[in-house]
Formats: C-alpha cells, structure tokens, sequence
C-alpha cells in the first residue's frame, strides 16, 4: 500500500469544500472522530455523533455549514453540503493514491482459450481462466482464480476479483465490481416432480448485468431458466445474497447481506432491503420499496413505502407466550365477532 501525504487546502479543492482554519494542516490518514489524530481527516453527517466532535484530536474534518460555529476555532476543518457524500468521494480518491495499479497483461499461469479477446489493456491474474469466444475489454482486471467461462463478457474497466465465476454467456457490463467468491450464472434451482423423484429442469437463460454493479463476496446471482436474470445499473449487492432464477433487479437498489430473492421476483428501481430481508418467488415490488431488515415478503408491494414484518424480540419465555397468544388470535376474532352479534 502507498502512503499519501495532502494537507486540508488540497482537500478542500478536491471535495469543493469551504475551508475554515489552517489550510496547511497536513493530512496523512482518514478515520474516525473517535480514533482520529492531528494529522487525520474525519467527518461528522450524524448528529448523534455530535459528542465527539467536541472531544476528537482530528486535525480536520468535514461537516455541514449548520455546523460552521461548532467547528470554529479548530485547526482545520472543511463545509460541504452533504458531509457523508464528500467522505466517500474522498476514500475514492484515497484509494487511488494508496492503491498499486493494475498492471495489463495476461499471467503465465493464466488459460485463454481459442476464439476468447482480451482487450491489451485488460489484466488477467495468476491461474484465471478465459474460455472460448468470451470477452474481456479494456482496463478490465480478473484476479486470481476467477473463472470466465465461455462466451461470457467482462465490461471496460470491470474488475472481478479472485475465485470469482461468471458462467457461459453471462455478461456485465462497464466499471463493475463483483467481490471474492462471486458466482453469476449457476443454475438456477428449478425441477420437476415425477414419481416421488426430481427432474430437473435445464436452465437456458443467462445472466445480464448492467455498468456500475458492485456484488459482494460469496454472493450467488443464478441463471434464468428460459430468459436472463437481470440486475440494471448501479444495483450494489452485499456479501452473501442470493439471487434466484429469472428475478430482475431495478436500477440502483441497494440489498444488505443475506438478503434472499426468490425466482422470478420484480424488484423495482431505488428500493432498499435490509439484512436477511426474504422476497418470495413470482412477488412484485414497486420503485421506491424499502424493506426493513429480516423482514419476510409473502405478498407484492405496489407502492413506495417503508415495510417491516419484524417480530420484536424478547427474552425467550416471554417470547414464547407472546407468540402462544398470537396463535390464538383467529379464535378470540371468532368470539369477538359472536359476543358482537348478541349485542342488541
């Protein structure tokens, strides 16, 4: 890793932020206002937070000019509308500077199968694999171990990093990121009964992944079984989701780990679910759905909104009559209902 060494002048050009204080105030990390030192660069957007801002040794940091006064009198700090957002502009860039580039070139130990076209600027690590006819264009970067099968297509500046799958005539498109132990295009999970006994059911779809996806680690994204699976642009996956056979994907939706979706279910555009969220098969979600965390969807949500289906916890005996009485509930209906009708 290489080292950077930036002063809160340079910063604030960078980010397009006010500078308050000592412009020259050198910056050599990025963290925490818990953790920070005088020659680190933290950042403040929730206010319950705002304790430590007061008692924080950074020697810089980025908040919102609603807390132009609080910040007053420090060695240094930088006003940008929306703190959260200059922060993640700035690890981008951080990353850039610390970061060993990506080298082009195919390694020795790599497989490129006849008919396969690795763009010259693409980079193919140490044991990957290229099958035939597949595609890998420019600034693209396969790491160690990952598998591209053949006629699969891996977008400009793409990076699939080690032990990652992406199955035959599976695509992704430009400047994605798909995390260690990936797999896209695995069967999807369909079979048919006969006899007390299991038949599967080839899948013949793909996988179709649209420019700026970023998919987590040991995340499963399966083929459809007669058309594509679909995930559109900018959808970002965490580690450890599943995504089944035929399920699209709207643009820019957010899934937290563990998340499962079920085949052929219709996620809209900008929804967010939360960790080990569950959408059953064939279900449609409207734009702007968001999903609290473990929450089971067993029914389609065509309007924007915030959904839970949570069951709070409890310790374990009180959990247990609570869900005792809930099993009773339709009973109490029923009696209700029957003292109702005797009531003149």
């Amino acid at each position: 890793m290489g080292e950077v060494i930036t002063d809160a002048r340079a910063l604030s050009e960078l980010l397009q932020a006010e500078l308050l204080g000592d412009g020259s105030t050198p910056i050599l990390r990025l963290g925490t206002l818990e953790h920070a030192d005088a020659q680190t660069l933290s950042f403040l957007a929730n206010p319950k937070y705002r304790a430590q801002l007061d008692t924080s040794a950074a020697g810089c940091v980025i908040v919102a000019p609603a807390w132009r006064d609080a910040v007053v009198g420090r060695r240094a700090a930088l006003l940008h509308s929306d703190p959260y957002l200059a922060f993640a502009r700035l690890t981008q860039w951080w990353a850039q500077q610390v970061r060993p580039p990506r080298l082009p070139g195919i390694h020795p130990s790599a497989v490129v199968e006849p008919g396969a076209v690795v763009h010259a600027t693409a980079q193919v690590g140490p044991m990957a694999y290229v099958g035939a006819h597949a595609r890998i264009d420019a600034h693209a970067s396969l790491g160690p171990h990952v598998v591209v099968e053949a006629g699969a297509q891996v977008g400009e500046g793409t990076q699939l990093r080690a032990r990652v799958v992406l199955g035959e005539a599976c695509r992704i498109g430009r400047q994605g990121l798909v995390h260690a132990g990936a797999v896209i295009g695995a069967d999807g999970f369909g079979f048919a009964p006969e006899a007390g006994r299991w038949t599967k059911i080839e899948q013949l779809g793909a996988v179709r992944i649209d420019d700026h996806v970023e998919i987590g680690a040991n995340t499963c994204v399966d083929r459809g079984a007669l058309e594509d699976t679909v995930l559109e642009e900018g959808v970002k996956l965490d580690n450890l989701i599943q995504i089944g056979h035929n399920v699209k994907v709207g643009a820019h939706t957010a899934m937290a780990g563990c998340v499962g979706i079920a085949g052929s279910a219709r996620i809209g555009r900008h929804c967010t679910l939360g960790g080990g969220a569950i959408i059953l098969g064939h279900l449609e979600l409207a734009d702007h759905v968001h999903i609290s965390a473990a929450t089971v969807v067993s029914r389609s949500i065509l309007k924007p909104g915030q959904y839970s289906g949570v069951f709070p916890f409890d310790d374990n005996a009180s959990w247990e009559k609570n869900a005792a009485t809930l099993r009773q509930l339709h009973a109490l209906r029923d009696r209700i209902r029957a003292l109702e009708k005797r009531v003149p």
